[in-house]
C-alpha cells in the first residue's frame, strides 16, 4: 500500500524520524489547489539567490516547500554533517515561517506522494549533478515532472567542454573556459517569492541551534582577510581562510553570490580559482561517475598498495609520531573540518608513506567533513594519489617535516591540536616523535611503486 503524505502521523521511527504512513479513508490533506506546486530543497538550503523559486513562482500560485530525509544517504553521512544539515533546516524553516514539510522515506515514493496530495503537476528543484541525485531524479520523474533550475554550481557540470565537445581532465584550461563561460548574476528571490502553503504534520527537527547567516563571516573576510588571501590561504596557523565549505556544500549560499563581490586582485583571482576548482571536480564527476569509487585513470588499479589496518586507525587518530599530520587528523575529529593545505598533507602520507588506498582516507574525510562534498573528496583524493585529474607528478611526495616548517613555521598550529607537544617551542614541534613510519625510506617504496606504473 502507497503512502499517503497528506495527512501524517508521528510515530517511533528511528532516531524520532516521522515515518510516512498511510491516514484513515477521507482524513484532511494538505490545503492547496490545482495550480500549487512543490520545491524540492536538497543541496540548496537558503531563499536568497535561488532560480528554482523564480521558476515555481512563474508555474503555480502557491507551493509547498519539502525536504526529504532520505535513509539512503543519511546511513552513509557522519554524524558531524548530519547535525550541520539539520541546523540548516531549522534556519530554513524560520526563514520560511515555519512552512517547511520535512519527511523520512525514499523520494521516489515520498516526493510524488506529496505533489499529489497538493494537486501539483510539478516539482521543482536544483539540478542535482552527482550519481546518485541523477538516478534518483530519474525515478522520480517517472511519476511526477521535475522542473530544473539551476544547480549547486557557478556553472552547470557539462556545460564547460572542448571545442570538440569532449570533457576537460585538466584543470588550467578547464578554468580559462570557465571564466570566458562566466555565470549569471544572482537570481533575485526571497522567502516572499513564493506564497508557501501550510504543511501537514511534518518531522519534528531535532533540537539543535539553528545555523548563523553566512553572510557576516563572508563579510568579514571579504573586506579583511582575502586582500592577502593568495599569500595566506595555505597558512593552517593563520585564520585566514573564508570556511564558505560548509555552506556552499549545503547551498546555504550559492558560488554565484559569493562570485559577484570579488573584484580582480590577486586575494580574489586565488578565491575565484578555489570555486573554479569545486566546478571542475563536479565537472568531472558528471562525465565520469564512476570515479566516485574508483581510480579515474585505470592503469594504476595495478598499483600495489598495502592494507594495514592498524597503520590507518593511527592516522584516523592522528597518532602517526609526524604532527603536522597528527594536527590535522585531530583538527578533523574536533571540528568536522581541515585546512586544504593540510588536507593534502594528510592524504600524501596516507597514499605515498603508508602506501594505503585513497578510497580508504575518502571514506573517512567523508565520515567526519561538515563540508563531505562527494566530487571535490573524491577527487581531491585521486589528485593526492596520482590517479586522477591534474595528477600531481609521481615523484612528488609531501614531506610532513619539511610542510609542517614551511605552513606553520613558529608551529601555533601543531600546538593547538596536539596537547602534548605545547611545551616544544618554535619549529621544532616539527620534529617527528616515535614515527610509525620513516618518511625518506616510505618515499623511495613509493617511488619504485608508480615508476612500475608509469614504465
Amino acid at each position: 500500500m502507497s503512502p499517503s503524505v497528506g495527512c501524517l502521523r508521528r510515530t517511533g521511527g528511528r532516531g524520532g524520524w516521522l515515518s510516512v504512513v498511510q491516514c484513515a479513508s477521507g482524513a484532511p490533506r494538505v490545503p492547496g489547489v490545482d495550480s500549487s506546486t512543490v520545491v524540492w530543497f536538497r543541496r540548496d538550503l537558503r531563499v536568497d539567490d535561488h532560480p528554482a523559486l523564480l521558476a515555481a513562482a512563474e508555474r503555480a500560485k502557491n507551493g509547498l516547500a519539502l525536504y526529504v530525509l532520505d535513509p539512503r544517504l543519511l546511513s552513509v553521512a557522519g554524524q558531524p554533517r548530519v547535525r550541520f544539515m539539520f541546523r540548516c533546516l531549522r534556519a530554513l524553516d524560520a526563514k520560511l515561517g515555519g512552512r517547511l514539510m520535512v519527511v523520512s522515506g525514499d523520494p521516489v515514493d515520498v516526493v510524488p506522494e506529496v505533489a499529489r496530495s497538493v494537486g501539483a503537476s510539478t516539482v521543482h528543484v536544483s539540478a542535482d549533478a552527482g550519481p546518485y541525485g541523477r538516478e534518483r531524479d530519474a525515478a522520480v520523474e517517472r511519476k511526477v515532472e521535475l522542473v530544473r533550475a539551476g544547480s549547486p554550481y557557478a556553472v552547470t557540470p557539462g556545460r564547460v567542454v572542448k571545442p570538440d565537445g569532449t570533457p576537460y581532465r585538466v584543470f588550467t584550461p578547464f578554468s580559462k573556459v570557465w571564466r570566458e563561460h562566466g555565470w549569471r548574476k544572482p537570481a533575485d528571490t526571497d522567502e516572499s517569492t513564493v506564497d508557501w502553503l501550510e504543511p501537514a504534520e511534518s518531522e519534528e527537527l531535532p533540537d539543535v541551534e539553528p545555523l548563523a547567516d553566512f553572510y557576516p563571516e563572508w563579510e568579514k573576510f571579504r573586506d579583511e582577510r582575502l586582500p592577502d588571501y593568495d599569500r595566506d590561504r595555505n597558512r593552517p596557523d593563520l585564520d585566514r581562510t573564508s570556511r564558505m565549505s560548509a555552506y556552499l556544500r549545503w547551498g546555504v549560499v550559492h558560488p554565484r553570490t559569493l562570485l559577484a563581490e570579488l573584484g580582480d586582485d590577486e586575494g580574489a583571482r586565488a578565491y575565484r580559482n578555489e570555486l573554479a576548482w569545486r566546478d571542475f571536480y563536479a565537472d568531472v564527476l558528471w562525465h565520469h561517475p564512476e570515479s566516485a569509487r574508483q581510480n579515474l585513470d585505470r592503469k594504476f588499479d595495478a598499483m600495489e598498495l598495502d592494507h594495514d589496518r592498524e597503520r590507518f586507525e593511527a592516522w584516523c587518530a592522528g597518532k602517526t609520531g609526524y604532527p603536522f599530520v597528527d594536527a590535522g587528523m585531530r583538527q578533523l575529529l574536533a571540528e568536522g573540518w581541515m585546512h586544504n593545505r593540510v588536507r593534502m598533507v594528510v592524504a600524501s602520507f596516507l597514499v605515498k608513506d603508508l602506501h594505503l588506498p585513497w578510497w580508504w582516507g575518502a571514506r573517512h574525510f567523508m565520515k567526519h567533513l561538515v563540508d563531505g562534498d562527494l566530487a571535490s573528496n573524491q577527487h581531491g583524493w585521486q589528485w593526492a594519489a596520482g590517479t586522477g585529474t591534474d595528477a600531481a607528478p609521481y615523484f612528488r611526495v609531501f614531506n610532513p617535516v619539511t610542510q609542517g616548517e614551511k605552513f606553520d613555521p613558529d608551529g601555533e598550529y601543531v600546538r593547538r591540536y596536539v596537547p602534548e607537544l605545547r611545551d616544544v617551542k618554535g619549529r621544532a614541534v616539527h620534529k617527528p616523535h616515535d614515527p610509525i613510519v620513516d618518511h625518506a625510506h616510505e618515499r623511495e617504496v613509493a617511488l619504485a611503486r608508480y615508476a612500475a606504473i608509469k614504465s
